[in-house]
């Protein structure tokens, strides 16, 4: 992560001193919102990565994706929330794990904070790639639902913002602790991955869920199912925790991949800054016949 002494923010709300808010004052969140109202909320885990690959990969993913398209785009983020749904990784030690439930409460108190001061369009970086999304999506159709109709909330996760990247960057099959993912925090956060413990060892996946889970995130997927599994019997079927090779690590891969997927979501920050449909936007009064007039 870069030094948030030297981080400016050059997009609609002039340069402030850092993209993240927890090193501004109030004041200088107010006047972000003179003339802004995107925030960026980084989810991540606390989980094990295989041998190479310390507990904060997935953390450090939503991280350093957020905090480049904030530098990019003059945008705020939120602090990141280290914490996931990670019970199937529970049997490794390090792993700390949330429940699904907590997890959305969390998330929806941290939506509610940002709406109450003007921040309408909010998005959720979730860098523990589909794992957590059953309770970010749920929670925050709940939300935008129930109490915040007017907020446009947006879930980006690497797993479908790099698909059309991926199948040309790596060179095995990815999945947990596999090579793009490391490859991703290696670039950007030099000397977290223990390059010394890369392992080509994976899960036969064929024998394991028998042909139902695809044992490619960015691959071609079979006609399958969700199976359920836990810490303790993964463990037994990974016993690494590496769920694919990450010999191939590079530097390179890291970078192609985080570009892509940093520019994707700038597109995505424009899109925000500029749309004007029905998806957030302030719902009309209604009287007992209907829309109100006026």
């Amino acid at each position: 992560m870069t030094d948030p002494t030297e981080t400016t923010a050059p997009g609609a709300a002039g340069a402030l001193p850092s993209v993240w808010m927890q090193d501004l004052t109030w004041e200088e969140v107010a006047g972000y919102l003179e003339h802004e109202r995107i925030a960026v909320v980084p989810v991540g885990s606390t989980e094990q990565h295989g041998p190479a690959g310390v507990l904060g990969v997935d953390a450090y993913v939503a991280i350093t994706l957020a905090e480049d398209l904030a530098r990019r785009t003059g945008v705020l983020c939120t602090p990141p929330i280290w914490f996931g749904d990670s019970s199937h990784h529970g049997a490794f030690p390090g792993t700390l794990s949330i429940q699904a439930s907590t997890l959305s409460l969390l998330v929806r108190d941290v939506c509610r904070s940002l709406a109450r001061h003007g921040f309408d369009r909010i998005v959720l970086v979730n860098g523990h790639k589909g794992s957590n999304l059953p309770a970010l999506t749920t929670s925050l159709r709940q939300l935008h639902d129930e109490e915040l109709p007017g907020v446009l909330f947006a879930v980006a996760d690497p797993l479908h913002l790099a698909r059309s990247a991926a199948p040309g960057l790596k060179d095995v099959n990815e999945h947990h602790g596999g090579e793009l993912e490391l490859s991703h925090v290696h670039h950007r956060i030099p000397g977290s991955v223990r390059t010394d413990r890369l392992t080509d060892a994976g899960v036969d996946f064929q024998e394991v869920f028998g042909g139902f889970v695809g044992d490619d995130l960015f691959g071609p997927a079979p006609d399958g199912v969700d199976i359920i599994w836990s810490g303790e019997e993964q463990r037994r079927f990974a016993p690494t925790g590496s769920f694919s090779s990450s010999t191939g690590l590079s530097e390179e891969k890291g970078q192609r991949y985080h570009d892509h997927i940093v520019a994707r979501l700038a597109e995505l920050i424009a899109w925000l800054r500029t749309y004007d449909g029905p998806v957030g936007a302030k719902p009309a009064r209604r009287g007992p016949e209907g829309p109100a007039a006026g």
